[in-house]
């Protein structure tokens, strides 16, 4: 549909004008406000692709490398694997125990100690991030069915990918709250996204929801951050403009004829949306407004950890600008957190770019007063086998991992949840991923269940349960 098709989508979505009504007409759709006061007024999404090993990020267990070498059968903890046997994943587990039971524990490939004053353990490959676990909850009891990368989809719409193309977290919020500046886009997405084979777009998208609820992808590039939006190198923004007027008063026209259609208001107000967003994202692209220690702050100052620093402190420019909702995504085909092999070499390298521009913008949205009110969720796929895959790696682990939150809302310095000696089940306050979603929309005022559509029926663990233990 183009640009303008995008802002008019949205502001048709806001009017609610694209929504379906059922034929008595009892039902509409939401009205952009929040059902309860809200503890946060926006999310950051940091999405790591590939799958993050847990037990070399924030739940280390010294017990792998204490047997390292062993089989889990030889180990004190052989019974680890029925222990963790539960309805919702049996046919993984009946799928994967010989294999399991057969494969040796890979030692800890990283120290870990405590940090902050809430003593937290965090592997050292996490320096910085560690440096702010006291504004953490960091929950290590997630878990979800998918082995494969799919699970990045599950991860954001709650289902399989053999189940569709669903409504994803950030959609559904977009859905529920719509916007907080009417001239940006209202779901933005940063980095590269997941290909097709684990969800692509659809990682970000709306599913039944319709495309006016699904995140934009935005390049961290003031000259070009929407590609698909500018007027072309040879059109002048002052023809632009008049061009613009021009519309403008042949819809007004139109609307003289036709003063009670929602839609000619609304398509009005498209073009002149469409117009401004050239203006405002391009703006809210222009790094180099920041100050020196900003730039430090989020390491643009080092070739390694400039590329993420840059998307890092995008995110937070548009937070600061009130965009609803910010999807990073950091991991990409030849860059992955998915390690098979040469686990150390792969995560020496992939920490050093990421742990400082994460640990920059939670330092900066706190130095601003800004974590208040923003929540920071950072997540991944799955987590990765206590054992060893080959020589060298860990394979995927859908049965435990870790995630965290933090700002709006949420405790800090907080653990919730546990996983065995092991690392190898979450064995207590077990959650599949949406309740991280239930988590999120609870702290912005939301309640899942009365956003459902009718003739979309969904199931209970689709909702999911707010984490309210990481709640303040």
């Amino acid at each position: 549909m183009g640009f303008t098709g995008l802002a008019l989508g949205a502001l048709l979505a806001r009017d609610g004008i694209s929504a379906t009504t059922l034929p008595n007409g009892t039902w509409a759709p939401p009205d952009g406000k929040p059902h309860f006061a809200p503890k946060a007024k926006r999310v950051i999404w940091i999405f790591m692709l590939g799958g993050v090993s847990h037990i070399e990020s924030f739940d280390p267990k010294p017990a792998v490398t204490r047997y390292g070498g062993k089989t889990i059968a030889e180990t004190p903890y052989k019974d680890v694997l029925t222990a963790g046997f539960v309805k919702e994943n049996v046919q993984a587990l009946e799928a994967g125990n010989t294999r399991h039971l057969r494969m040796n524990l890979f030692p800890l490939q990283i120290g870990h100690r405590k940090r902050g004053q809430s003593g937290i353990e965090v592997s050292d490959w996490w320096p910085h991030v560690g440096e702010c676990v006291d504004d953490l909850s960091v929950i290590r009891s997630m878990w979800t069915t998918d082995n494969d990368h799919g699970a990045i989809l599950q991860f954001h719409t709650g289902r399989h990918i053999f189940d569709g193309y669903l409504p994803t977290v950030g959609s559904w919020v977009h859905y529920g709250l719509g916007s907080l500046n009417e001239n940006l886009p209202q779901f933005v997405v940063l980095g590269e996204p997941p290909g097709d084979c684990c969800g692509g777009v659809g990682a970000h998208g709306a599913g039944y929801l319709g495309p006016e609820n699904a995140g934009v992808p935005i390049e961290v590039d003031p000259d070009n951050p929407l590609p698909f939006a500018s007027p072309g190198p040879d059109v002048y923004r002052t023809e632009q403009k008049r061009e613009f007027e021009f519309l403008k008063k042949l819809n007004r026209l139109a609307g003289v004829e036709y003063p009670d259609d929602p839609k000619m208001r609304a398509r009005i107000k498209s073009y002149e949306l469409a117009f401004r967003m050239q203006t405002a994202v391009p703006d809210a692209m222009r790094l180099a407004e920041e100050s020196e220690e900003t730039e430090r702050l989020y390491g643009l100052d080092h070739e390694i950890t400039r590329p993420f620093g840059e998307v890092c402190l995008a995110a937070r420019r548009l937070a600061e600008r009130d965009v609803r909702f910010v999807q990073v995504y950091h991991g990409t085909s030849s860059n992955r957190w998915d390690a098979h092999s040469a686990l150390k070499k792969s995560y020496n390298d992939l920490c050093a770019k990421v742990d400082k521009p994460i640990a920059g913008l939670l330092k900066d949205l706190k130095q601003r007063g800004m974590l208040d009110d923003t929540l920071v969720v950072w997540a991944t796929e799955f987590g990765r086998t206590p054992g060893a895959e080959g020589s060298t790696g860990r394979d995927h682990h859908p049965y435990a991992f870790s995630i965290w939150m933090a700002g709006g809302g949420v405790k800090g310095g907080h653990v919730h949840g546990a996983t065995d000696e092991l690392g190898f089940h979450a064995v207590e306050n077990r959650h599949y991923v949406t309740d991280a979603h239930a988590t999120v929309m609870r702290l912005l005022g939301l309640d899942p269940r009365r956003l459902e559509i009718p003739g979309r029926k969904r199931l209970d663990i689709d909702f999911g349960h707010p984490i309210t233990d990481i709640m303040v």
